[in-house]
């Protein structure tokens, strides 16, 4: 059995529940990421943003990346994967609840993050197809 935490990357990289929106985008950019986990004031986790959100949700309707925090845009409780999960039990999750990409915990510490294209370098052509397809229906 293939475990997440032999396919996540790692580190994963925090933005603080009180950072602002633009400090964000920023390490986003800097990361060349696309989606952040936000740790809470105990460095647990306490929610994911998106690029998507942020442009969606920020830039399109005028909001003041600057003095906005991500705490006003952290999507509830996060989806998330155990270290020890099995990569089957990623998939299955991330087919559930249509998410490219999974915060990965041990106990309650972050210790990295599964993304659709670390399963795809590591299962066949059939099995990443599946599982895009599977993800990105309407």
């Amino acid at each position: 059995m293939v475990a997440a935490r032999e396919l996540m990357s790692t580190p994963a990289k925090c933005v603080k529940e009180q950072d602002s929106i633009q400090v964000a985008a920023q390490m986003m950019k800097d990361l060349g990421v696309g989606m952040l986990p936000i740790c809470g004031k105990d460095d647990r986790l306490a929610g994911t943003i998106t690029d998507r959100d942020i442009v969606i949700n920020c830039v399109a309707e005028g909001v003041a990346t600057s003095s906005t925090k991500v705490a006003d845009y952290a999507q509830g409780k996060p989806v998330t994967i155990g270290a020890d999960d099995s990569v089957e039990e990623a998939i299955r999750t991330m087919q559930e609840h249509r998410v490219r990409r999974l915060p990965v915990i041990d106990g309650h510490e972050l210790v990295g993050m599964l993304a659709q294209a670390d399963i795809a370098r590591y299962y066949d052509a059939q099995g990443t197809g599946n599982l895009v397809e599977s993800i990105s229906q309407e």
